[in-house]
């Protein structure tokens, strides 16, 4: 008999749970999906071009989460399939219990069922919280196989927020194509980074058809990089898989889900931010690194700032603008930029709450424990507005940009700025150098110019 499923997610993970173990499976009927975590998400639907035609004529529709108990009795379903990430256990266990109470099954899908295999070498970058460092480790591992001569094609964890069949399959290999795809703040915060450094980065919806054209992109593909989102295990089947973990939140990699996965299948793992976490803090990520991933060779690293103008933070009263997610369900109470305004002699981090307008001050409702800061939260063209309207009102000195990103491309500041950088920066040995040399040899991907150390 055909079961009544519901994917609980936020655009990203249940799209592709669908995908890959769902569609065009006539044992299962999906009712719903449900969405949380982003804002405005609800209310549409997974078209049927992308559900299957054949199964789901009239698409599938997107309902809040907080409906959960009253759509498992109207729709009669028999499964609740969790499918999102970056999620406290208890979190995981309420929802269970929420769903269990309503007669339903609750379900995790793990990677047997959900990864795809390529045809290409995968290395795939995750982490076990949002805002440990993927993206820096990503284009760290990047930078040293392009000085090898390859060429990478990254793939980015999903984040469809816009029209679904338009962004079936994306590439980006220019700032201009960020544009053309009408990204949100928080995908351009993800793809700029990869186009400013001359490698080609895909995501979208469908991500099996995304590997395929990432194989198969027109510049050269012979590494695929995946480029993990929140603290969500890989989408494909990768031949290395490094994790980072973040000594300012200790214990974390072992309480939230599904990081602890990412952490318990890596084989490289990355303690990264040491330059400024407390000894005792590395410690605890050290012996839970021990405990539940022996194996795993251990990368120091730190993430060193780079301010542009120092001069505008000393002495001012400053407004600190970080990335959003790390901020909200990442629960960073500080970032890159705050660290640099103290570490620069500020005079006073200005707190927003007085001067937020619309979605921003939506934003701390729903999250009122963000620290004494500006998260740069961007899913849509009025939270963009809000956000500029929101530092523009603060009544402060000067701005603070710790975004991945020149946020000033995208809203304008009517009072000084600076911005700061942060790259990843291993410590001794090993380090990513060596790993990714022995990466290049297993997989006989050494160009004729390299000597597969490294070192061009």
């Amino acid at each position: 008999m055909k079961k009544n499923v519901i994917i609980i997610g936020a655009a990203g993970r249940d799209f592709h749970n669908f995908n890959c173990y769902y569609r065009g499976n006539a044992n299962y009927n999906v009712v719903a999906f449900t969405a949380a975590q982003i804002p405005d998400i609800d209310g549409r639907k997974y078209p049927k071009e992308l559900a299957g035609v054949e199964l789901y004529p009239e698409g599938i529709p997107i309902l809040a989460e907080s409906e959960l108990p009253r759509l498992i009795k109207e729709l009669k379903a028999d499964d609740c399939v969790f499918s999102y990430s970056d999620v406290p256990y208890p979190r995981v266990m309420n929802v269970s219990s929420i769903v269990n109470a309503a007669g339903a099954n609750f379900i995790l899908l793990g990677p047997k069922d959900t990864q795809i295999a390529s045809t290409k070498p995968v290395i795939a970058v995750g982490a076990v919280r949002t805002g440990c460092g993927k993206s820096q480790t990503s284009r760290r591992i990047i930078e040293l196989l392009m000085a090898q001569g390859l060429k990478v094609v990254a793939a980015r964890h999903p984040m469809p927020y816009g029209d679904l069949n338009a962004q079936k399959v994306q590439r980006f290999a220019t700032v201009e194509d960020l544009a053309k795809h009408k990204c949100t703040i928080e995908e351009m915060e993800e793809y700029e980074p990869h186009v400013v450094r001359g490698n080609v980065i895909y995501a979208g919806v469908d991500y099996e058809a995304i590997l395929r054209a990432a194989e198969n992109d027109p510049d050269g593909c012979d590494v695929v990089l995946w480029d993990g989102g929140n603290n969500d295990f890989p989408f494909f089947k990768a031949d290395l898989t490094v994790t980072v973990v973040d000594p300012h939140r200790p214990g974390h990699e072992v309480n939230y889900y599904p990081g602890e996965v990412t952490a318990r299948v890596a084989d490289v793992i990355v303690i990264n931010k040491m330059d400024s976490a407390a000894p005792e803090a590395i410690q605890i990520v050290r012996d839970n690194i021990a405990k539940i991933n022996p194996t795993a060779i251990v990368v120091d690293a730190a993430s060193p700032l780079t301010v542009h103008n120092p001069e505008l933070i000393k002495g001012k009263r400053v407004l600190v603008v970080e990335d959003g997610p790390t901020l909200t369900h990442g629960e960073m109470k500080l970032g890159a930029g705050t660290v640099a305004a103290m570490k620069f002699g500020a005079k006073e981090l200005v707190d927003p709450r007085p001067f937020v307008v619309g979605k921003i001050a939506e934003t701390f409702r729903i999250y009122p424990n963000i620290g004494t800061l500006m998260p740069a939260m961007g899913y849509g063209a009025e939270q963009v507005k809000d956000l500029e309207t929101s530092i523009n009102n603060t009544d402060c000195d000067a701005v603070v940009i710790a975004t991945p990103i020149d946020l000033t491309r995208i809203i304008k500041i009517n009072k000084p700025y600076t911005k700061v950088d942060y790259e990843l920066q291993e410590i001794g040995h090993p380090n990513l150098t060596e790993v990714v040399a022995d990466f290049v040899q297993k997989h006989n991907l050494v160009k004729k110019s390299g000597c597969g150390c490294g070192c061009n």
